[in-house]
């Protein structure tokens, strides 16, 4: 694995904005996903090592739109029925034909290449039959129904750029211009651990006192749908020798370290310390609510992330946060995710300084626009707020009061983790 120094997350202020710690992950970390091919088949979902070149033209001959009958457009009346002889039929896939002189037709099918001297495509559905000829209506354009060689993407144009994350379109044109592997990113290897004495693992029997263990699980599903390697490495307890012991073993088999719980400042939290321990850690005390109390830091040479421990503080970190970090690390340009603005139907009060996030539902109304409903309750620790919303409203630093009717940016669930 790549190393990092201990100091790249080093801060000297007492509060950070959420842009200012992306801004210095975006100075301070290198890329350190390595580069690998693979088959198209196993390239969706993964970052383009570099820029894509189309090595033909799409598409790579002129070809018919339509099923119907290919004409030379000079051999067309101007403003009157024109009847032609058919010479010839050529199908998707057969070799083209050369048309012979004099006004004449050939009957052709969608996705056929277009005979030579052929420039225009009349749709079957207008034109009339009459014994072995045909009668072609008056005032179809030139070019009409014809896909030019090339009018997609032309030979040489770039169809992927380096760090774009790949999806199931890029892979089709990657095939369509004949590509069959990609160099991409090695997926990046992220240990995610629990801590806390009072977690147990989903279905055991809880003792009193213990609660099961949610926000590994959550974690894990979405680390796995931003393309990272996961190994989920279980509960760890609040003993910072075993902490420390267990992070330092992590950092040298993966490239990120991930915990949840125990980051901020009481007698109990010992992330801090154990960290401390193996590599250093700066607390951020980051400008979001829910969030504050993340920790950012080096495990030997390992990023190290603490997030807190209430769940809602937990999501909104690992995509406000984490997710910038995976994309610099592992080579991907990531842009904003899209924020809907919407209508709100609440009034709302903070502190400006600071970037809130509020659980909202959406609703359609009567003028077709739509209107952000808050959760009723606002507590960090309420899955049903998360389960129960369709996304976070956010309320950006300078903000300090929303009304009933401002427009307020929304991100959808199902955007942030896309």
């Amino acid at each position: 694995m790549a190393q990092l120094t201990d100091d790249c997350f080093a801060f000297g202020g007492r509060l950070m904005s959420v842009d200012d710690a992306l801004a210095l992950i975006a100075e301070r970390l290198p890329v350190l996903a390595g580069i690998e091919t693979v088959p198209l088949h196993e390239a969706d979902g993964r970052v383009a090592a570099e820029d894509v070149t189309a090595g033909i033209d799409l598409p790579p001959f002129d070809n018919s739109a339509v099923d119907g009958y290919a004409v030379r457009h000079a051999d067309l009346a101007p403003s009157a029925e024109m009847r032609m002889i058919v010479e010839g039929r050529v199908a998707a896939g057969q070799a083209g034909l050369t048309m012979a002189g004099g006004p004449s037709a050939v009957r052709i099918f969608t996705g056929a290449r277009m005979p030579d001297g052929a420039d225009t495509v009349f749709m079957q559905e207008d034109v009339t039959l009459e014994g072995t000829g045909i009668v072609l209506p008056p005032g179809l354009k030139r070019g009409a129904n014809r896909r030019l060689a090339g009018e997609d993407v032309p030979k040489g144009g770039t169809i992927v750029t380096a760090g774009r994350r790949l999806s199931p379109q890029d892979v089709a044109l990657a095939a369509a211009t004949g590509r069959s592997s990609l160099a991409v990113r090695r997926r990046l290897k992220v240990a995610v651990f629990s801590t806390g004495d009072e977690l147990a693992e989903p279905g055991a029997v809880l003792a009193p006192g213990a609660i099961h263990d949610s926000n590994r699980v959550m974690l894990v599903a979405l680390l796995k749908r931003l393309g990272a390697e996961v190994s989920d490495l279980g509960i760890l307890r609040d003993d910072r020798a075993v902490l420390a012991a267990h992070l330092a073993e992590a950092a040298s088999a993966h490239d990120l370290l991930l915990t949840s719980g125990g980051v901020s400042t009481g007698e109990e939290d010992h992330v801090k310390p154990a960290v401390e321990s193996v590599g250093s850690l700066v607390f951020w005390r980051l400008g979001i609510k829910p969030g504050r109390p993340v920790a950012m830091g080096v495990v030997r040479g390992t990023p190290f992330v603490g997030l807190p421990g209430n769940p809602v503080a937990a999501y909104v970190t690992l995509l406000f946060v984490v997710r910038p970090l995976l994309a610099r690390l592992g080579g991907e340009r990531l842009d904003a995710p899209l924020a809907i603005p919407v209508r709100s139907t609440f009034a709302y009060r903070k502190k400006a300084g600071r970037r809130e996030f509020v659980r909202v539902s959406l609703r359609r109304v009567a003028d077709g626009g739509l209107e952000a409903v808050k959760f009723p309750r606002d507590g960090a620790g309420l899955l049903t707020s998360l389960t129960g919303s369709d996304g976070l409203a956010a309320l950006h630093d300078e903000v300090t009061a929303i009304e009933p009717g401002d427009t307020i940016e929304v991100y959808p669930h199902v955007v942030l983790y896309r």
